[in-house]
């Protein structure tokens, strides 16, 4: 079962952006809920400095914007993100049909 575990590794805190679009894609969070969420809704824990640096990094492509509100940071999802979530979906939802 290492094949599975790594396919899952591989697919949940190895590639974070899907979930954190999606999280963002229902509400703008700040960084703390965010992992929270992602635990919630997707079953994994993603590492504080692992979100930190997926969310620099949305952020700096345009993917991502945040807003000072008092002494928090939130984070929103821009169009640009929507479709970049949007072409995810569609690669895993690919894969899992040519895997059928």
């Amino acid at each position: 079962m290492k094949e599975l575990e790594r396919l899952e590794k591989n697919n949940t805190t190895n590639c974070l952006w899907p979930y954190i679009l999606r999280v963002l894609a229902d509400n703008p969070v700040h960084a703390y809920q965010l992992r929270e969420q992602v635990k919630e809704r997707f079953g994994f824990r993603c590492g504080r400095v692992s979100a930190y640096h997926v969310i620099y990094k949305l952020t700096k492509g345009g993917m991502v914007s945040k807003k000072q509100e008092g002494r928090k940071v939130v984070y929103s999802i821009t169009p640009k993100g929507r479709e970049l979530l949007k072409k995810a979906a569609g690669f895993y939802s690919s894969r899992a049909r040519m895997l059928s």
